[in-house]
């Protein structure tokens, strides 16, 4: 659960620290005193899109972290383990937006990629907007919520990966086909082309070792003249070479060592020059002997290099390529061989698929089936209680073509509702106004959430457009999740906040120039003042204040 908030410079938050517990919290302020600003920062520290607006004016940057204990989520647990986020039992969850737009995020102080955010995020907390009802028009979201209650999600997972399955395999049936249609033209090209590679017969390092015997041949004219040009002036111009004049002034400085023991060293030096050169020597000479002048060997591989590049550009490949595309020609060659065979194979993986798909699907459909029966008969049950007396809700399970598969199954699902008696069920989006869509929405988000393991559910405004005795049970049934959840409801309903097990109010404070938000936790006293204010206005009698207090002790002995 979310044990703690902090909020630093964000909208008109300048800084506040909240600390949160189990049950039901209610959160409630004057229009206009930012009492959703508390939503809106938890939605960016699990993951939401951001800008700099949210920056407070002046700030170099907004920050927020959240702080969960996870202690009994396992999944949680065994979730960052797997991304080697893991950190005890607590989870913190830190976001920055820098005053240029420029956002970071933090998983137990790791900077952490915006979806892996959100994915975590949708493990510890559940947000439902004021006008999130909308949405519940949507045929997508219809489906989604009748397979959420259903517990369908590994099932409905699996028939959609199925389906994937059975459309790609149908994808390379229709290519097969199209191969099929153009085998014998392709299989005369290929040919073709697979024994002209393979007459080439590129082997393996042979161009490398081609281009490096072309540089030597052609270059073996040059070489021996330079070898035979260095040989000449280091050993056979005598008395001219490098040796005859080492040999000379070393004759010449042997009989002065004796007048100076110094001179004993550099001939040593000149003795050892002299041995080398004649070594050198001696190489040179046997490298000269092996230098080939082969013009014909020469004509042989510039003739195979040239044969080798004109291949490579005829295909549009490197020359070093060549091999490869040889192994593609030739197992292309063999697939338009094996094509029939293959055809066969194919269609008879579709036909299994299709089985499967069969199989699966039914399933999933007769879990909805069951789900359906149950969820219309608990939404019916609330939105009566909601001030729909005469409403019912019905789940219409719309048959596909069962010959032709689709990823979410064998129906479309339809939301249908009737708010008078004698009328038949229609849609959703033809018969339901945006009070009775609110109340359908509100219900079935009640009875999923009792469903579902996320430990953190958070509901602001979607009470809006009710009231009296109606939003007093929408206030029961929140207080009823709070046991088994941990519950935040943003609300300006007095029905509601006098139903919470704590109660935090929002003001908004303005300094001259500048304006803040605070949230304070209402003590008893404070809290009958608050709720007074929401039942009477500006004034608060005396008979709102024992009205607030009253509702305060009703609620706490439901």
């Amino acid at each position: 659960m979310l044990n703690q908030i902090y909020i630093r410079n964000f909208a008109i938050i300048e800084q506040l620290e909240l600390d949160l517990k189990t049950g039901m919290s209610v959160m409630t302020g004057e229009t206009g005193a930012g009492k959703s600003i508390l939503v809106d920062a938890l939605g960016l520290v699990l993951g939401d899109r951001a800008d700099s607006d949210v920056v407070r004016h002046g700030a170099e940057r907004a920050e927020i972290c959240a702080y969960f204990d996870i202690e009994k989520l396992s999944d949680v647990q065994t979730w960052l383990k797997d991304h080697d986020l893991d950190n005890t039992d607590e989870c913190v969850l830190r976001r920055i937006i820098s005053a240029e737009g420029r956002s970071r995020g933090y998983i137990n102080g790791s900077p952490a990629p915006m979806q892996l955010m959100k994915e975590l995020g949708e493990m510890l907390v559940d947000i439902h907007g004021q006008h999130q009802h909308q949405s519940l028009l949507k045929a997508d979201v219809q489906r989604h919520l009748l397979d959420d209650y259903a517990g369908n999600k590994k099932l409905a997972a699996q028939v959609q990966s199925i389906f994937q399955h059975w459309q790609d395999a149908n994808q390379q049936l229709k290519a097969l086909r199209q191969h099929a249609r153009e085998k014998d033209a392709r299989l005369e090209l290929l040919g073709f082309h697979t024994q002209e590679l393979k007459t080439l017969a590129l082997g393996n390092n042979e161009l490398q070792q081609l281009d490096k015997e072309q540089r030597r041949l052609a270059n073996g004219d040059n070489l021996l003249q330079q070898c035979n040009a260095a040989l000449q002036s280091l050993y056979e111009n005598d008395p001219g070479s490098a040796l005859s004049l080492i040999n000379q002034h070393l004759a010449e400085l042997e009989p002065l060592r004796q007048l100076e023991p110094q001179l004993a060293s550099i001939c040593g030096m000149l003795n050892e020059a002299s041995i080398q050169i004649q070594e050198g020597c001696n190489e040179l000479r046997h490298y000269i002997d092996r230098i080939e002048l082969d013009p014909e060997r020469l004509e042989q591989v510039e003739q195979r290099l040239s044969n080798i590049h004109d291949i490579a550009r005829k295909h549009h490949v490197k020359p070093e390529a060549i091999p490869e595309l040889l192994n593609t020609f030739s197992g292309e060659l063999q697939q338009l061989k094996n094509v029939d065979m293959e055809l066969d194979t194919l269609q008879q993986k579709i036909a299994q698929l299709g089985q499967k798909f069969i199989d699966t699907a039914t399933k999933l459909s007769q879990k909805r089936n069951k789900a359906a029966r149950k969820l219309v008969r608990q939404v019916t049950a609330i939105i009566q209680e909601l001030g729909m007396p005469a409403g019912k809700f019905s789940i219409k399970l719309i048959n596909r073509d069962t010959t032709t598969p689709h990823r979410h199954g064998l129906e479309s699902i339809s939301f249908e509702v009737t708010a008078n008696p004698g009328q038949p069920a229609k849609p959703l989006s033809k018969v339901a106004s945006g009070g009775e869509l609110s109340r359908i929405s509100l219900a079935i988000e009640v009875l999923l959430c009792n469903n579902q393991q996320i430990p953190t559910l958070i509901f602001d405004e979607v009470d809006t457009g009710i009231g009296g005795a109606v939003a007093e049970t929408v206030g029961r049934q929140l207080r009823k999740l709070g046991e088994s959840h941990q519950v935040l409801c943003v609300t300006h309903l007095p029905q509601v906040a006098a139903l919470g097990h704590r109660h935090f109010q929002v003001n908004k404070q303005i300094h001259k120039n500048s304006t803040q938000t605070n949230i304070i936790e209402l003590t008893e006293n404070t809290r009958q003042d608050e709720i007074a204010r929401m039942l009477g206005g500006v004034e608060i009698t005396r008979q709102t204040r024992a009205h607030a207090k009253e509702m305060i002790n009703r609620a706490e002995q439901a």
